[in-house]
């Protein structure tokens, strides 16, 4: 659930705005974000908000919190495309104003110079946003890897990326959610040709569980199904919501049409690939409702597979095991990353963290994203890369990056909020929420 806030000159500049999936601490609530409690009540100096990507951790609270802000939203095509939609359903399209920027685009907003610099990540059109004050420039790389061969989208601008170092990096703020991990993430390309091999085993039915969100990896599940005879369909609404999304933007052109489930229904087994939600377990999507057998239109029988094709996000080890275990007492094989080379990360392993540092040879390193264990172990990497001032920082620090040396100065209000049942609650620190240990927020609810 980011949100970042980069001050300069009397003025705010906002990097993404993400909620985080409830989990078992967090059943009531559907969605939990950031508290924006500071930088709303200076809402007259936000000069605006940059969008690194679609992914919800980074874009889903703009619907709920946009109207505490009030500021310009500025988006490439494809994140564009999504946010609008959710702006849509809330009924703010007419208000909340989104600046589209090419990939690669530069911008000025208030006293930020901002230069949008094309990476890799799991899903298109990812960005670091490269902020340049008169004090010095800020590398935020929002979530990346390094992969060779992403298929959907282009490569990572390493020549921007090379001259932006050149010119003086003050500092870096980046993804540490892969620090632990050794070597590199892998590429989308050797992925591709892996699940061909492990779709074509299987005699049955064949359900790969996967992020809505990897446009990537559905050009390859589809590729992967024409391959061995078998048509693709999408069973999810948000599936289709990306796909949408992604064609309107040029992506997955070239591909077969998916088929709906209803169509899929008709089809022999043998002859399906289903593209499913639900990977992480989560009650109410595609793969732990077949599992229960609530699916309307989809089911799975003795002899079928499950592929599931993608990470396993911290706190959802739970629910995942007892969908699989589920999966499995139907006589449903179940293929997982510890079985077979069915996913690759999104993000940035060790060596490439340290070929990122050696890019941009930036004078402070503060580690964002993931847990405890890996902002540290990102640390201990920045130092290794001679990085001459490393920040190990919590939610809410307030650090000053220019003049003198980089420090934390204090800490400002952060905290959380949910939404249940339509409302923004208010979290208080450490409370599973209940309506006796979360107070209504009085603001103005997206919509009204």
């Amino acid at each position: 659930m980011n949100l970042n806030l980069y001050g300069h000159a009397g003025k705010w500049l906002m990097v993404d705005l993400g909620v985080m999936f409830r989990d078992k601490s967090s059943f009531e609530l559907d969605v939990i974000m950031a508290d924006p409690g500071f930088i709303s009540e200076r809402r007259d100096d936000i000069v605006g908000l940059v969008l690194t990507h679609a992914h919800e951790d980074h874009i889903g609270a703009v619907p709920y919190l946009w109207t505490q802000l009030r500021c310009p939203i500025y988006a490439t095509p494809f994140t564009a495309s999504l946010v609008a939609r959710k702006l849509r359903e809330a009924g703010l399209a007419k208000k909340a104003k989104i600046t589209e920027v090419p990939m690669s685009g530069k911008f000025d907003v208030g006293p930020f110079s901002i230069e949008l610099v094309t990476l890799t990540h799991s899903i298109p059109e990812p960005n670091a946003v490269v902020i340049r004050t008169s004090l010095g420039t800020v590398v935020h790389t929002g979530d990346w890897k390094l992969d060779p061969g992403p298929l959907v989208g282009p490569s990572v601008d390493e020549e921007a990326l090379i001259n932006i170092g050149k010119s003086g990096v003050l500092a870096t703020v980046c993804d540490s959610t892969n620090a632990l991990v050794k070597g590199r993430s892998g590429s989308e390309a050797n992925l591709r040709r892996s699940l061909v091999d492990i779709i074509g085993r299987f005699e049955q039915r064949v359900a790969v569980g996967c992020f809505a969100s990897n446009v990537a990896r559905l050009e390859t599940l589809a590729i992967a199904a024409e391959a061995n005879g078998r048509y693709a369909a999408l069973v999810g609404r948000s599936l289709w919501r990306m796909y949408d999304a992604a064609r309107e933007n040029g992506y997955l052109t070239d591909i077969p049409d998916f088929l709906t489930p209803k169509e899929a229904g008709y089809l022999p087994r043998e002859e399906v690939l289903l593209i499913c939600t639900g990977s992480q377990g989560e009650a109410r999507a595609t793969l732990p409702r077949v599992a229960a057998g609530r699916h309307p239109e989809i089911t799975l029988e003795k002899g079928d597979a499950t592929i599931f094709s993608s990470r396993i996000i911290p706190g959802n080890e739970e629910s995942i095991e007892r969908l699989q275990v589920r999966l499995m007492e139907m006589g449903v094989d179940v293929v997982t990353a510890e079985d077979e080379f069915v996913h690759v990360s999104g993000h940035p392993a060790r060596d490439e963290l340290r070929q990122m540092y050696e890019w941009l040879r930036p004078r402070i390193a503060i580690p964002v994203h993931g847990e405890h264990a890996h902002l540290d172990a990102h640390a201990i990497l920045a130092r290794d890369c001679h990085v001459p001032n490393v920040l190990r920082i919590e939610n809410g620090d307030m650090v000053k990056l220019a003049p003198g040396r980089a420090h934390i100065v204090g800490k400002v209000r952060s905290g959380r909020l949910g939404i249940e049942r339509g409302e923004l609650i208010q979290l208080e620190p450490g409370a599973v929420p209940s309506h006796k240990k979360t107070r209504r927020v009085d603001v103005a609810m997206a919509g009204e």
